[in-house]
């Protein structure tokens, strides 16, 4: 096999002179970055900084973060290619001894020292063509070195796969789905990744690339199949998810089921201009979406709001930013709507004079669709409107940014400064103003409450941005008693938090945390609490495995230190492999725990195991050391169907009497589609009173999927607002009753729980949530002595109680979960509540019987307990009793083969869903290992802690006061029940689309900034480019007559994807050159991502110059006429177009100008 490689080498050369002592390597190439943490205006007291060193090729070779470490010492990622310029280890980030920033020998050695293992890397077996393909790939670790992910490429062969088709009528937006056939032999691509505990997942794609069917081996004899079906224009119409597609199995051909399209399938409807209009998701009806001219979302509609005619309605400025949304009457179907505006850009104006409406005065225009039935929220830009607080000259001794730029050269235009937001029960609103300081970052939060109080957030920022001191002030009512409370920060030399202070009021300053990092800037531990950094109440210890997955919270083997509790996780190496396996892909395969509540108890642990699609199937419950040890007394067993919906769950708990553990569930699900129909018992089988009543009562659920009615539970009647939230819940078992209404924002945020009864001659219960602040009110017959007012604000490690007037601790597991609650009671630590859990989340009885504290109800998953023993997630609410959720996941379209009630995947111990819309892994990135050979600090991706703002930092420096979210992620965001995706791209470029990901509204980069949805701006890389081309080319174009050009390089486009090219074609002018060329590309239509396919084809450039040359180039159709190939402004006008900008290095005589048309392949085009 012949291999020819292009190099483009570029050199750089650094001088230095700063007062830190370096000893860079100058006889090496290398790239020398520094970024300052602090500075005070002529030195700087702390810096980040990083060389790569390069080799003659211009590839990195080795990555120094410079003196990075907790102990001040280099560390340092080595990067080896083999012989055909591969990169196939993954060699981890070693700590050196050395702190000089120069090229360092011996790492290898040094970081398998520091792991204490021999394979301190990743390896990737690559295949012996050009195209090199992954083949395997094995994890760091010895335990992994048997048990790689590996890699197959084939392609389908007969009957493998059903052919489905879509057809679609644009005259009625009518579609029709049909099974034809199957696809013939080698039609399609296939796929195939097994996963280091065996678990296939095969992928077929057509010759577009589009996947056509995801297939998830289950078993030798039953798969999971979830198929993408398009449209004639390529469009998404219709996904079939596992239990659909197994419905249809023994389908031949013909129409598809209406039945099973409609209970079980996504369908979706696009209109002539590519953009989706409706939609409908398996247990919800059909929804509705309307456009302007300029392609924005102006009005949607779901199935609740549908036959009121009802509509959410988004107005936008001349900037394209929202400026208000709320609820407008249509007028007829979602076509005559369309029409109406089709043609028009729907824009408002700032207005003084504005317009009044559910009693706030909007300082907008309202001149498109002025019929408005309610304004639901308000933002403001650039200027603070009439009516706000008096902006204050400075914050915590910080200049504040002037909205008034005649003075000054900056102020707040392009500046968020405002938002109301109302209430959607009431005409009451929540009015937040947001101050700056000088360098446009914020320092002051000012929110007024429904109540007329507010919550006052100051913060003092350091040069980098990072808090070091915030001070919160808060008032449920205005005529309440102000209290303060203030915050302090301290850090190390790389901005790693040290110590975390908090003061309440006049009360003595307590220690929250005191960090203590090891050299891969894990935290290894951290003392909890105490008035004085030398008494904590807890010092908590923490290990990590070579993959920086944590692995134990102290030792549950041994809590004489005096630690409260222990927990370990286990995942390649359970003790009792009688009961679980090692697992290797990331789930757990067993977990101790102990508290020292009862010092005589035994370690407690839970063993897993887990079906080949990672669901849950057993919780295993033992007592290590005890005189039963399997004795099975909190076991927890599951069934599922293909879409993950539960089918049957046995539960048990300690027995009354014995030593038999008791069976307290065996229950049995009927569906339709993935709605619950009812839980019944196997027959002979009665209800045990420690379990969930199955009663055969039939749930009921609203147009949009919502559960309305759970009579095995007493609850009568659910009514939701707008947001799919509950606003009231009505229950009654005989002549017990309640009522429970919830008073939320239009944003989402639940603001107060009203709880009535008529138990014990009548009771009543009101909880106001204001802004973490959270008070009691209680009426009735009998009311406890102090139980109303203020209870309680949440710190990051526990909660501080206004009762108690005392700071309480939690102790938290990985998912989140509070295990054990502790506080000092004035001479020792003492235990107030202890909660252990079943896998999906009820809790154990028969133990841990602490009363705790009942104002604070946040337990599994840091969630609230209801009255009705649901967890409020904010989205949705959860049922442990019956594992699953109860309405729609608001993001489904993100995990289309799972049945959209599912909860964590059916997979709790290893992964979590924050807040009701989206799963994510629990024990993720414990440690700050980046696989990449990129040092040991996160990606490049960070949203900023306690906002909603996110951008992109050409850094691999840990940022704090930042949360990493990778080098490229999807986040989900809803505001005022519009959904959207925000695609984080490895390249720093950010794309905004539609909930279900289908649609493209906008795409940014080069330092351009995109508006999410429930506030906060995206800042995209300012260097981010579509994609880039690096190539050797050579031209000859003798003026008289037509000359030739060639090139031969290498493209990467948007995702990360690179292909080799090959191109060729005429030249005319006058040029000679042979030449290397640095080429980026930009897409002509700021809505769309580039993508290596679309670097094939035609294109003409303008390219001049001497010695070095600059181009100008873009892309046309192959049927184009001559004057449009000349013409740059017809450029890039094509499907998928983008034009090139290059710049040239002459390798050899580069001189004259000329035009080319050349034509482009991608000869080995996966």
């Amino acid at each position: 096999m012949k291999k020819i490689i292009i190099p483009i080498s570029t050199l750089f050369v650094v001088e230095l002179s700063h007062a830190q002592t370096l000893t860079l390597s100058t006889d090496q190439n290398y790239v020398y970055t520094k970024t300052y943490l602090d500075y005070n205006g002529t030195t700087a007291s702390k810096t980040a900084e990083t060389v790569q060193y390069l080799d003659g090729l211009g590839r990195p070779k080795q990555v120094v973060n410079i003196k990075a470490s907790p102990l001040g010492n280099d560390v340092v990622s080595h990067i080896e290619y083999d012989g055909f310029g591969r990169q196939v280890d993954s060699w981890l980030p070693a700590p050196m001894s050395t702190l000089n920033g120069g090229i360092q020998s011996g790492v290898k050695s040094s970081a398998t020292t520091y792991y204490g293992d021999n394979f301190a890397f990743g390896h990737s077996n690559l295949e012996a063509s050009p195209l090199d393909r992954v083949l395997s790939q094995i994890q760091p670790g010895t335990d992994w070195q048997t048990h790689p992910i590996t890699f197959n490429y084939d392609a389908n062969i007969d009957g493998e796969v059903k052919k489905f088709t879509a057809t679609f009528d644009y005259t009625n937006l009518e579609s029709k789905l049909t099974l034809s056939t199957s696809y013939t032999t080698a039609q399609l691509y296939k796929n195939m990744v097994t996963d280091e505990d065996g678990n296939k997942t095969i992928e077929y794609k057509n010759g577009r690339g589009q996947v056509l069917l995801i297939r998830k081996v289950l078993s030798d004899t039953e798969n999971a199949d979830t198929y993408y079906v398009y449209n004639d224009y390529d469009q998404l119409a219709y996904v079939i998810p596992p239990l659909a597609a197994d419905a249809v199995k023994n389908l031949t051909s013909g129409l598809f089921p209406d039945i099973t399209l409609n209970n079980l399938c996504y369908q979706y409807k696009y209109d002539g201009k590519n953009r989706l209009v409706e939609k409908k998701l398996p247990g919800k009806g059909w929804e509705y979406m309307v456009y302007d001219k300029t392609d924005r979302l102006i009005f949607t509609q779901d199935a609740v709001m549908h036959p009121s005619d009802k509509w959410l309605f988004t107005k936008y400025d001349q900037l394209g930013r929202v400026i208000y949304t709320g609820i407008v009457r249509g007028e007829g179907s979602r076509i005559a709507l369309q029409n109406m505006i089709s043609n028009l850009v729907i824009t408002e104006k700032r207005d003084r004079a504005g317009f009044t409406k559910n009693g706030m005065e909007v300082y907008y225009s309202n001149i498109m669709f002025p019929y408005l039935e309610t304004v639901l929220s308000v933002n403001y830009y650039d200027t603070y409107p009439t009516g706000s607080p008096s902006i204050p000259t400075q914050v915590l001794g910080q200049t504040v940014l002037s909205q008034d730029s005649q003075n000054l050269n900056i102020s707040t235009k392009s500046l968020p400064v405002a938002s109301y937001v109302k209430n959607i029960e009431d005409d009451n609103w929540t009015k937040n103003y947001t101050w700056y300081d000088e360098k446009g970052r914020p320092i002051g939060i000012h929110s007024i409450n429904h109540l007329g109080g507010y919550t006052k957030t100051e913060s003092e920022l350091d040069f980098s941005g990072t808090p070091k001191m915030a001070i919160t002030r808060h008032k449920r009512l205005n005529s309440d008693t102000e209290k303060v409370i203030t915050e302090n920060f301290t850090y190390d030399h790389q901005n790693r938090l040290m110590t975390h202070t908090h003061k309440v009021d006049n009360n003595p300053v307590e220690y929250l945390v005191q960090n203590k990092y090891n050299e891969l800037s894990q935290l290894e531990s951290k003392k909890v609490g105490g008035t004085s950094s030398n008494t904590p109440l807890q010092q908590v210890d923490y290990l990590y495995n070579i993959r920086g997955w944590m692995t134990q919270i102290n030792n549950p083997a041994d809590l004489s230190g005096g630690d409260l509790f222990g927990y370990s996780i286990k995942y390649t190496n359970p003790e009792n492999t009688s009961l679980s396996t090692g697992r290797f892909n990331g789930n757990i395969a067993e977990i101790d725990w102990k508290t020292s509540t009862n010092p005589n108890d035994n370690k407690r642990r839970y063993s897993y195991t887990y079906d080949g699609l990672n669901r849950l199937q057993q919780g295993i419950y033992s007592e290590p050391g005890s005189s039963l040890i399997n004795n099975g007394n909190y076991n927890e067993q599951l069934t599922y169907d293909l879409n993950g919906n539960i089918a049957s769950l046995k539960r048990f708990s300690k027995p009354s009497s014995g030593i038999t553990a008791e069976k307290i569930d065996d229950l049995i699900y009927d569906y339709t589609g993935n709605r619950l129909d009812k839980i019944r018992l196997p027959v002979g089988v009665l209800n045990n009173s420690s379990g969930y009543n199955a009663l055969q009562n039939v749930f009921d659920y609203d147009s949009n999927g919502n559960m309305t009615k759970h009579l095995d539970k007493g609850i009568t009647s659910i009514v939701y607002n707008y947001l799919n939230l509950p606003s009231n819940i009505s229950s009654g078992i005989g002549k017990i009753k309640s009522e429970t209404t919830h008073l939320y924002r239009a944003d989402g945020t639940k603001l107060k729980k009203s709880v009535i009864s008529n138990l014990a001659m009548g009771s009543t219960k009101e909880i106001d949530y204001l802004d973490g602040f959270q008070y009691s009110f209680y009426g009735g017959a009998i009311v406890a002595p102090n139980s109303s007012g203020l209870q309680f604000v949440p710190t990051p490690e526990g909660y501080f109680d206004f009762v108690k007037n005392k700071y309480i601790y939690n102790y938290s597991d990985h998912l989140g979960n509070t295990r054990l609650s502790y506080f000092h009671n004035g001479s020792s630590v003492e235990v107030l509540e202890e909660n252990n859990y079943y896998p999906f989340g009820l809790k154990h009885e028969g133990y841990n019987g602490l009363v705790g504290n009942p104002s604070y109800q946040y337990k599994y998953n840091g969630k609230e307990l209801q009255e009705t023993g649901m967890y409020d997630y904010g989205a949705r609410f959860y049922m442990p009793d019956i594992g699953r959720w109860g309405v729609v996941d608001p993001l489904a379209e993100t995990s289309r083969r799972w049945s959209p009630y599912t909860y964590a995947y059916n997979n709790p111990i290893r992964f979590i869903d924050p807040d009701g819309r989206q799963n994510e892994e629990a024990n993720r990135d414990y440690s700050s290992i980046n696989q990449n050979n990129e040092g040991v600090f996160p990606p490049d991706w960070y949203q900023k802690n306690g906002t909603n703002n996110v951008e992109w930092k050409d850094t691999n420096k840990a940022v704090e006061g930042y949360t990493s979210l990778g080098r490229s992620n999807t986040i989900g965001s809803s505001a005022d029940g519009y959904d959207r995706m925000y695609d984080l791209h490895a390249n720093g470029s950010a794309t905004v689309k539609t909930g279900d990901g289908e649609t493209t509204l906008l795409h940014a980069e080069g330092g351009e900034t995109l508006s999410i949805i429930s506030g906060g701006i995206i800042t995209t890389s300012a260097t981010s480019v579509s994609g880039l081309a690096v190539q050797g080319s050579a031209t000859f174009a003798p003026l008289v007559t037509p000359g030739f050009t060639v090139a031969a390089g290498y493209v990467k486009d948007s995702y990360g994807n690179g292909e080799f090219y090959f191109s060729y074609g005429k030249a005319n002018g006058l040029m000679l050159g042979i030449g290397g060329d640095f080429i980026p590309i930009k897409t002509t239509n700021p809505n769309q991502m580039f993508h290596v396919n679309d670097f094939e084809g035609y294109g003409n450039s303008y390219s001049a110059g001497i010695g070095a040359s600059i181009s100008y180039g873009g892309t046309t159709d192959t049927n184009t006429t001559f004057m449009q190939n000349v013409n740059p402004n017809a450029w890039g006008k094509n499907k998928n177009g983008y034009t090139t900008g290059g710049v040239g290095y002459g390798l050899g005589l580069d001189v004259g100008a000329a035009w080319t048309r050349t034509n482009t392949i991608l000869p080995f085009k996966k």
